[in-house]
């Protein structure tokens, strides 16, 4: 929330959000600015605030930064928005929730639908995601959201938007599949053995599935790190050695999705038997030797990769 109070709201990142080619619709622009002032909670309980895929709970979510436009946020970590694997139009994307304990959901047939059942509490009635409903501490201010969505749809009938949607895949099922497949190929993948073979040493020593050692590299242009996280973070003899298999990965993943540029960071668990399972953020300026990453050296990785302006992040983009 907000220091005053008001709902917090970021267009130029729900903007961002959208895949390249893709817009933010002009009524989720309209909606951010009726809420905008307004005290949060009022018209339920959220922030209107841009996310990438990379930041969700997905298996690897930087991979599916096209399918989805991420443009809120629950007080819970889930994270929703339109998603573009559904074989609709960009127009007519369903609206889906990624939940933070893993549920996978399409709530709402489109954005229309979405705001008709915050409008008329939809979500307190059906007693699901009821973030979406007002605070009970917060003056009700869902009637005035119904007669501007009236007004602005043209559509007096809300109730006939909330109406489960039909004949879209299973959104769950595509989720799960997905993780699944992103664990066997990280687990499967020879860039992860060579280095789980070079990290060994560090191995928990416990048996339990949750036992793992957890692992940071940050790398840009010619800085690079690796930090083993053990009671803070702390360098590892394996570092020169695994360098030249890091960017090798890094090299390889831009030269798959060459979209998505180089990524700055990456942390990984190993597992008792060698697993590594990693995650990488192409967005967040990563700290190398205590100090910022060096803006040049992001620059130089910026013209050997080149990535589509909405995706720049804005710290390099506006340096």
């Amino acid at each position: 929330m907000s220091d005053d109070n008001s709902y917090p709201i970021d267009v130029d990142s729900i903007r961002r959000a959208f895949p390249p080619g893709t817009e933010a619709p002009q009524l989720l622009i309209d909606f951010a600015g009726w809420l905008k002032g307004r005290d949060w909670g009022n018209a339920g309980c959220y922030e209107l605030v841009g996310d990438f895929s990379d930041n969700a709970p997905i298996v690897d979510g930087s991979q599916l930064r096209d399918k989805f436009a991420l443009f809120a946020r629950l007080p819970e970590g889930s994270v929703v928005g339109a998603w573009y694997g559904a074989g609709t139009s960009p127009a007519n994307a369903p609206i889906v929730v990624l939940g933070s304990e893993g549920q996978y959901e399409i709530f709402a047939a489109s954005l229309e639908g979405l705001l008709a059942k915050i409008a008329i509490q939809r979500f307190e009635e059906d007693q699901v995601w009821t973030d979406f409903t007002p605070h009970e501490e917060a003056e009700d201010e869902t009637g005035e959201l119904a007669g501007w969505l009236v007004k602005r749809i043209r559509v007096r009938d809300l109730r006939r938007l909330t109406e489960p949607p039909t004949g879209l895949p299973d959104f769950g099922q595509w989720m799960q599949q997905w993780c699944r497949d992103r664990e066997e190929f990280w687990a499967a993948d020879p860039a992860m053995a060579r280095l789980a073979g070079q990290l060994v040493a560090h191995r928990p020593a416990g048996q339990h599935a949750w036992d793992r050692t957890i692992f940071e590299v940050a790398i840009v242009g010619r800085q690079y790190q690796v930090s083993i996280l053990d009671r803070g973070r702390q360098p590892i003899d394996e570092a020169a050695a695994i360098e030249p298999l890091l960017r090798g990965l890094r090299d390889d993943m831009w030269r798959a999705l060459p979209n998505l540029g180089l990524w700055y960071s990456m942390s990984f668990a190993m597992t008792a038997d060698g697993r590594i399972l990693p995650r990488f953020d192409y967005e967040t300026r990563p700290a190398i030797s205590d100090a910022p990453a060096d803006l040049a050296e992001a620059r130089a990785d910026l013209v050997r990769a080149p990535r589509p302006e909405r995706w720049v992040p804005a710290w390099l983009a506006t340096s």
